[in-house]
């Protein structure tokens, strides 16, 4: 099966996918694709003419790919107060840099809307997240179950706990 990942590149997935007998589709790898694929910017995604260049740029290189694919995996945005496990080069070639926000979540939004099975994991932050990543990636790549995946919002990340309006009205009150 032909297997995308988002962000592209992240390489504690790719070799998951060869090592179970999956196809990686890679927007970036275009000797693979040379002579199978037509790179159009007149792809099927409407997108506002105020969309920036950049991310139609990334969108134009994966909707060839996505026609492809019969699986998704998709990891989620890095946490805004996360320390980092490893040096900035590691981070990058472990998780990928998702190059841009808006791409990353537009490109997460048209897999989600296509009739494939998705598999979605939030941002690891502890050694024991990524021994996790790896375990639910190799099981979602044996039967592709998506019932594995994390409750990742239309944002890419773990939706904050809410507290109820009482709480928030006594927390509002002690700090007046």
């Amino acid at each position: 099966m032909n297997v995308i990942v988002i962000p592209d590149g992240a390489m504690i997935i790719v070799p998951l996918i060869e090592k179970n007998g999956h196809n990686y589709l890679s927007p970036t790898n275009f000797s693979k694709y040379d002579n199978e694929l037509n790179l159009n910017p007149d792809f099927n995604v409407s997108l506002s003419s105020e969309t920036p260049s950049g991310v139609r740029g990334r969108i134009s290189l994966l909707m060839p790919l996505l026609d492809k694919a019969d699986a998704a995996i998709i990891l989620g945005q890095r946490p805004p107060k996360y320390t980092p496990m490893y040096d900035v080069l590691n981070e990058l070639i472990l998780f990928c840099g998702n190059g841009c926000n808006n791409a990353h979540s537009l490109a997460a939004s048209i897999v989600n809307q296509m009739d494939i099975p998705v598999l979605k994991l939030a941002y690891p932050t502890t050694r024991e997240d990524i021994i996790d990543l790896i375990d639910r990636v190799n099981l979602f790549l044996k039967d592709f179950d998506t019932s594995i995946s994390d409750d990742i919002n239309t944002d890419l990340k773990k939706p904050s706990p809410k507290i109820p309006f009482s709480d928030f009205k006594k927390i509002l009150n002690k700090s007046i």
